[in-house]
């Protein structure tokens, strides 16, 4: 069972250690990174998981984005992501357990609406993630439109079409 820490108590080094392990060091082109950009990941619900041996195993991040409408209204999301887990820790658990952490930080009550870009099958089943209300929404990049998902109590709060990108932009 990974034992999970506020991600601010890590050190940075280490934390990009895993993201390039996890994702390779061209990660940084990724349309994620460009809706995030110039943006810093929420400490309060970015934790980190440690191993038995107390070693750095994954880490979780939550970003403040928005969602810019066709009139320009910023609507504000969190973005979920990047959930890295090091290759040789994936499917013990790490990563549910650090996603269970942040969106528990959340909580239920008036959370902001929440995007990740995934598997809409595993973070649908685990987590309620879907793909029905962003089909007409657009990325600062290519993606694909199955996995760019949501999590909302009401998605009607939503526009219907928009931008995604950094929060503030």
């Amino acid at each position: 069972m990974p034992t999970l820490v506020p991600l601010a108590n890590v050190d940075p080094a280490m934390i990009e250690q895993v993201l390039d392990r996890a994702f390779g060091p061209d990660r940084h082109a990724r349309t994620a990174y460009r809706m995030r950009e110039g943006t810093d990941w929420l400490p309060a619900l970015s934790f980190a998981a440690l191993d038995d041996d107390d070693y750095l195993a994954g880490t979780i991040q939550l970003w403040p984005i928005a969602l810019t409408d066709p009139e320009g209204r910023a609507h504000p999301l969190l973005m979920v992501g990047p959930v890295a887990v090091l290759p040789e820790r994936q499917q013990e658990g790490y990563g549910k357990a650090l996603m269970l952490a942040s969106l528990g930080a959340l909580g239920s009550a008036n959370a902001l609406p929440q995007v990740l870009i995934g598997d809409a099958d595993y973070y649908g089943r685990f987590f309620g993630f879907s793909a029905e209300h962003t089909g007409d929404w657009y990325c600062p990049g290519p993606f694909e439109r199955e996995r760019l998902l949501l999590r909302c109590d009401n998605p009607a709060v939503l526009p219907r079409t928009g931008m995604l990108g950094p929060w503030g932009a």
